[in-house]
């Protein structure tokens, strides 16, 4: 193999599914010691070119150069034995498993092993990304799970390294010890492919750019030349109209969710327990609830929803009315829904239709289910105005939610939530993993939703999104929520602060 020349060129990539042309004859080069991003929005088929690539997909047409010479990349593990390593936005986790056993099993060959407990120790503090190899990862929370991916992808000393959607859980100081990895990466060697719908991420760290559309290459650019803005409209080949601007909530609103000294322990062994959290939320309002993976953020979203009882009914209430004793489907009843921030089997069943998933979370608030029976016609109906209203790409009702791409199947998700017209609405990651278009979207139907009166809670560790669209901010750390305070009063920085646990330090500081 010659070490001059590309290190990776595709020609004429194709992939064709049943009803959709996931890549048309797609071109892509990455040089040697290169951060390229690879930009697009939810179903431009970048996750099918990388797949390619790492062997999980095998192309119809198209050829693949790597470093010099013609390949057909057959499975992972020759991806691996060529030195491409990759981080999936969605997790290849075994559950029940450690976090060394689950690193283990990604590694070729014994030689790998040798030593791993100290490997992962040492990589993962050294990345700042730290992880304990004996915790189990069923106990994890989303942020620590993508952890494990990137330090176990790290730990085969790639030459290609392909990130897809690396940042979206980790918090701003993280995010910026990636980058000073990866950049050290690039210049010791290895190249990176980086998929990211955070632009002004890409703009920071890569050199280079290739734009899909529609599952073709629409444009190449050196991010750093163009504004946010501009990505995007190429992205999406539309102007990007600006955020509507939403009016101050009345003081006089009445409150629509209160939590009253919540203090519940969590049901996860290594996992967060809740301690005294006192909150009251309005209607036409929007918390953010801002902090670090592993600070509570589960155990405080399903003690909402209803997954884990919230001991004395008046710990929480909606409308008014008592419900800390009550499940999930009584807290639907009361006038709540939840988007939770896993959408693959959590948020959705990933087996079943998208109109299926509508019936699972809204057949009492939609009276998709009658005499015991369900109303096939009215479910499909409300699938379909979910899909029509929040510009879900895909077949229609009847498609499966495996076959959406992350980005549509959130859509979908906030979107079958939003039009269930709610009194109160939690939200836990609400744009994980979408592009700009999408984001906006929901942004939007989110303000949308409080300006008709709901009080809204979003649960986010994206702080730009949360002062984006809170009216206050307050931070879990600990289990613990600090006061909310007005995001007008508020900083990154004071914030910051808030979510590495100097809870006595004021968010207005």
């Amino acid at each position: 193999m010659t070490d001059t020349g590309p290190l990776l060129r595709m020609s004429g990539m194709t992939k064709q599914y049943p009803g959709c042309l996931a890549n048309d004859r797609v071109s892509l080069t990455v040089e040697r010691n290169q951060i390229h991003a690879l930009l697009g929005e939810n179903g431009a088929g970048k996750s099918t070119l990388v797949k390619t690539i790492y062997g999980v997909v095998k192309a119809d047409a198209g050829e693949m150069v790597w470093e010099g010479q013609k390949v057909s990349v057959q499975n992972p593990g020759h991806a691996q034995r060529l030195g491409i390593g990759m981080v999936f936005q969605h997790f290849s986790l075994f559950e029940a498993l450690t976090v060394a056993e689950n690193i283990a099993l990604g590694l070729a060959g014994g030689s790998q092993r040798a030593g791993l407990r100290d490997r992962i120790v040492r990589v993962s503090t050294e990345y700042g990304l730290p992880l304990d190899p004996d915790r189990v990862v069923h106990d994890l929370s989303v942020g620590e799970r993508q952890r494990i991916e990137i330090v176990r992808c790290l730990l085969q000393n790639p030459k290609l390294l392909i990130m897809d959607e690396p940042t979206s859980v980790l918090t701003p100081s993280e995010v910026q010890k990636l980058f000073v990895t990866l950049r050290r990466l690039a210049a010791e060697g290895c190249s990176i492919l980086y998929i990211s719908h955070k632009l002004e991420e890409v703009r920071s760290l890569c050199s280079a750019a290739t734009i899909m559309r529609l599952g073709r290459n629409v444009g190449e650019c050196v991010p750093a030349e163009k504004s946010v803005k501009e990505l995007a409209e190429i992205m999406i080949n539309a102007d990007l109209p600006e955020p509507t601007p939403r009016p101050e909530p009345s003081e006089q609103a009445k409150p629509r969710l209160v939590l009253d000294r919540l203090t519940i322990r969590s049901p996860h062994h290594f996992g967060t327990d809740l301690q005294d959290i006192s909150l009251s939320l309005a209607g036409g309002e929007i918390l953010g609830i801002a902090g670090i993976a592993g600070n509570g953020q589960s155990e405080l979203m399903d003690a909402l929803s209803g997954e884990v009882p919230a001991g004395r009914p008046e710990t929480i209430l909606i409308d008014g009315m008592p419900a800390g004793h009550m499940g999930p489907r009584e807290r639907r009843h009361a006038g709540g829904c939840f988007v939770p921030e896993e959408r693959n089997g959590h948020g959705a069943v990933t087996t079943m239709s998208l109109a299926e998933n509508a019936l699972l979370s809204a057949f009492s608030r939609q009276s998709l289910v009658r005499f015991g029976l369900i109303d096939a016609r009215k479910t499909h109906a409300f699938a379909g105005r979910i899909i029509e209203q929040f510009d879900v790409r895909t077949t229609g009702p009847k498609a499966q939610a495996r076959s959406l791409s992350g980005g549509n199947l959130q859509k979908f998700l906030v979107g079958r939530e939003v039009m269930q017209n709610p009194a109160v609405l939690v939200v836990n990651q609400p744009t994980w993993g979408v592009d700009a278009g999408a984001a906006l979207a929901i942004h939007e139907a989110i303000m949308a939703l409080a300006q008709a009166g709901a009080a809204v809670m979003i649960i986010s560790q994206d702080l730009d999104e949360i002062f984006v669209l809170a009216d206050r901010i307050a931070v879990i750390a600990g289990g613990r929520v600090s006061e909310p305070v007005p995001t007008r009063s508020a900083t990154v920085e004071s914030i910051g602060r808030l979510m590495g646990g100097s809870r006595k330090e004021t968010a207005d500081a």
